[in-house]
C-alpha cells in the first residue's frame, strides 16, 4: 500500500527575499501581461489610425469652426386663451416643441420653416452668403424654383464630373387618402438635379414620371413612390434606380427598379419585388469600393432592416442576405464606410413625427451590426432628440476631405408636403464613442459619428476651388 508523504513540500521556486511564489501563478501572471500588451498594441493601432485622420483634419481651422457647434433657445410661445368651461372639463396640459412643430398654425412655425424671403437663393450672389448651406430654410434652384429631391440621394458621376441629386418630386396638394391615412401627394415623379459645387443645382426635369390613366401600373398616381437612389453600373453602361413601391395603403411595400442610359434619363422603369420574398418599404443603396452595390431595407413591420447583395447588373437581388438591427424597429438607413468600417444612421418609426437618430457600426456590411448611440451635437436637447427635427435620407462622401461627409435629411412638412426642407449637416468620424461596447474591456472598436448643427456653415474654399 502506497502511503501519501503529507509532508511533501509544493513545487516552488524562491524569489526576492526568500519570498515562495507559486509557479502556476507565474505562469499565468506572463500569459496575463502578454494579453494585456497585445490589447495596448491593438487599442494603440486602432488609435492610430483614427486619431491620425482626426489630427490630419484639424490642422485646418475651418473644421475646427464646424465643430464649434450652436446652440438652440426656442421659446414656447404662451397658452392659448381657453374658455372656463373648456379648462375645468380638461386641465390643459403644456405643449410639447415636438407638438408646436407638428402644429401648422403655431406660433413657431416661422423658426421650423423660415419664408421665401430668407431662401438660399444661387441666383443672387452676395459674398456673405455663396456657398452657405442654411438647415430648413427654403432652397431654390437656379430657374428660382424650390428644389424637389425629397427622400433623396446623390451620385457623382465620373463620366460628366457633376452631382446628380435624385428625390420625391412632390409639387402637388397634400391630402389623406382616407380618414386614418397618412398626408400624401399623388405620384409626380422623380426629381434630378445636377451640380459642380453641391450648392448651385440645375433642375433637369423629372426623369422618372408617373402613370396618369393605367391603374394597374407601379407608379400610378394614386400609388407611392419614396426613397429613390441612383447608382453606376461600369460594367452595362447603366444608371440604375431603385425605390420603394407601394399602394395607396402601404400593403404592397416593394421595391421598385429603373435603368437609364444617361444621369439625367429618361429612365425606364423595369418591376417591382419584395425582395427576398419580404416587405420592402424604407430602402437605401451602397455601393463598395469593389464594385458589390447592395439594397438595405425596412421590414417586418420596420421591426428590422434587411441587407442583401444585387446581382452583376445591379436589377435584381442575390440570395444572400441579412437580418440587422432586429426588433429596434428602425428606418430610413443612410449607409457610408469609412477607413474599412461601414456606418449607418438610422431613424426610429413615428410617422411623420421627428425622433431620435442613431449611429451604427460593422466591420462587414452584412453584420454584426452595432449601436453606437445618437450622433447629433448641438442644438438644445430637443434637437438632439428629434436629429434637428428631421429624418435621415442619405450621407455623401467628400473624398477631398478625409474624414468628412455631408448629413442629408428631410424636415418634413406634413400640413404641405411639398415645402418639406433639406437639412444638410457636416458629419465627422473621428474619436471615440461615447458608450463603448460592455465585452470590449471598455476600448471602443468604432471611431465616433457625429453631425454637428449649424444655422449657417459651408465646406472649405480648397474644397469649392477643386469644383
Amino acid at each position: 500500500m502506497r502511503l501519501k508523504n503529507k509532508s511533501r513540500n509544493p513545487t516552488t521556486i524562491r524569489c526576492n527575499a526568500g519570498c515562495r511564489c507559486s509557479f502556476s501563478v507565474l505562469v499565468w501572471s506572463l500569459v496575463g501581461c502578454l494579453l494585456l500588451l497585445n490589447l495596448y498594441s491593438f487599442i494603440s493601432q486602432k488609435d492610430a489610425s483614427y486619431g491620425g485622420s482626426h489630427l490630419r483634419i484639424n490642422q485646418h481651422p475651418h473644421f475646427r469652426e464646424l465643430e464649434e457647434v450652436e446652440e438652440e433657445n426656442i421659446q414656447l410661445p404662451p397658452p392659448r386663451k381657453r374658455s372656463p368651461r373648456a379648462a375645468k372639463r380638461k386641465p390643459k396640459r403644456p405643449t410639447t416643441l415636438i407638438e408646436e412643430f407638428l402644429d401648422e398654425s403655431s406660433q413657431l412655425r416661422h423658426v421650423f420653416f423660415p419664408g421665401q424671403r430668407t431662401a438660399i437663393d444661387p441666383r443672387r450672389s452676395f459674398d456673405n452668403d455663396t456657398y452657405y448651406y442654411y438647415p430648413g430654410r427654403m432652397w431654390l434652384d437656379t430657374e428660382g424654383n424650390p428644389i424637389q429631391a425629397h427622400g433623396g440621394g446623390i451620385l457623382y458621376d465620373q463620366r460628366t464630373k457633376m452631382y446628380y441629386w435624385y428625390g420625391e418630386y412632390k409639387d402637388g396638394p397634400t391630402y389623406h387618402a382616407h380618414k386614418k391615412g397618412a398626408a400624401r401627394v399623388d405620384v409626380i415623379g422623380v426629381g434630378c438635379y445636377s451640380s459642380k459645387d453641391l450648392w448651385t443645382w440645375k433642375n433637369e426635369g423629372i426623369v422618372l414620371a408617373a402613370e396618369e390613366n393605367n391603374e394597374t401600373h407601379d407608379l400610378y398616381k394614386l400609388n407611392v413612390l419614396e426613397r429613390p437612389k441612383v447608382i453606376y453600373n461600369e460594367k452595362t453602361g447603366k444608371y440604375v434606380m431603385w425605390m420603394h413601391i407601394d399602394d395607396t395603403n402601404y400593403t404592397k411595400a416593394s421595391a421598385g427598379v429603373a435603368i437609364s442610359d444617361y444621369p439625367t434619363g429618361p429612365f425606364d422603369y423595369l418591376y417591382s419585388k419584395r425582395p427576398h420574398g419580404y416587405e420592402s418599404r424604407d430602402m437605401t443603396l451602397f455601393k463598395d469600393e469593389d464594385g458589390t452595390a447592395y439594397l438595405v431595407y425596412s421590414s417586418e413591420d420596420n421591426s428590422e432592416l434587411h441587407i442583401g447583395p444585387l446581382n452583376k447588373e445591379y436589377i435584381d437581388v442575390t440570395q444572400a442576405m441579412r437580418r440587422v438591427l432586429v426588433g429596434q424597429h428602425r428606418e430610413a438607413p443612410a449607409l457610408f464606410k469609412h477607413e474599412g468600417t461601414y456606418y449607418m444612421i438610422t431613424s426610429g418609426c413615428t410617422g411623420w413625427a421627428p425622433n431620435e437618430a442613431l449611429a451604427h457600426a460593422a466591420e462587414s456590411i452584412m453584420g454584426p451590426w452595432e449601436t453606437i448611440g445618437n450622433p447629433c451635437i448641438g442644438g438644445n436637447k430637443v434637437f438632439r432628440q428629434t436629429t434637428f427635427f428631421a429624418q435621415s435620407t442619405f450621407v455623401l462622401p467628400l473624398p477631398e476631405l478625409h474624414g468628412s461627409f455631408i448629413f442629408m435629411a428631410d424636415r418634413w412638412n406634413p400640413a404641405d408636403l411639398r415645402d418639406s426642407r433639406y437639412v444638410w449637416l457636416p458629419l465627422r468620424v473621428a474619436g471615440p464613442v461615447d458608450q463603448p461596447l460592455e465585452y470590449n474591456f471598455g476600448f471602443p472598436l468604432w471611431s465616433r459619428v457625429s453631425v454637428y448643427w449649424h444655422k449657417r456653415w459651408r465646406l472649405p474654399y480648397r474644397w469649392q476651388e477643386k469644383k
